[in-house]
């Protein structure tokens, strides 16, 4: 499966740039620029490549292989601490709810990833 989905990507690619070389080359080879037919194939072109280069990124995106400049890594814990225990991610544990299912305020939510997990009691 990665080999295909690997394929297919790099044919997404490729088809991407063939549609951005069509648009240089109708850029290029044009005597005039600002023609309609000039800029109706530059654009058609432009968002034919655009098309087909969504998908890899994603791929990408998806795999944790492309670095996005305003997203946030989760730092990755160490398996064997010396100390206290680790504080619980806010990813893997569901929401803290009140009785009345409100949502906690951000002050009590710090709280509880301090104090850690607790233990369910048996009545």
């Amino acid at each position: 499966m990665r080999k295909e989905l690997g394929l297919l990507n790099f044919i997404c690619l490729l088809v991407a740039l063939g549609f951005v070389a069509l648009a240089v080359i109708s850029v290029i080879g044009s005597g005039d620029f600002l023609t309609i037919d000039n800029l109706f194939i530059i654009t058609v072109s432009l968002v034919m490549a655009l098309m087909f280069v969504v998908s890899p990124l994603l791929y990408l995106k998806s795999e944790g292989k492309l670095p996005l400049p305003g997203m946030k890594r989760s730092p990755s814990l160490p398996a064997a601490q010396d100390g206290p225990a680790p504080l619980r991610s806010a990813a893997r544990t569901p929401p803290l709810l009140d009785a009345k299912g409100r949502a906690m305020p951000p002050d009590v939510k710090a709280m509880m990833n301090r104090m850690g997990p607790t233990e369910a009691k048996d009545a």
